[in-house]
């Protein structure tokens, strides 16, 4: 996953992973939701893709136009890990 720039400072993605047909959004929750071409539609999914690596706007995006979209959800192991250490 790479690191969501988060340029206006306020957005609840933290990190994304662009695929070829997909693209796996990770959010401040821990949540990861993957939204492929199949679940949410190629003109989404390729807005996703250029506004994560812009670093502004997913967030709304993705609350506005795709928030029902997704094709899986999961939790990040990352975010686990970081939970059991405290």
């Amino acid at each position: 996953m790479k690191r969501y720039r988060n340029i206006e400072g306020h957005s609840g993605v933290v990190a994304y992973e662009i695929d070829w047909e997909k693209i796996s959004v990770e959010f401040v929750s821990g949540d990861i939701y993957d939204y492929t071409y199949g679940s949410a539609g190629r003109a989404r999914v390729e807005t996703m893709k250029a506004l994560a690596q812009a670093g502004r706007g997913l967030a709304t995006f993705i609350s506005r136009y795709a928030h029902d979209a997704y094709a899986s959800k999961r939790r990040s192991r990352r975010r686990t890990r970081l939970r059991t250490l405290h």
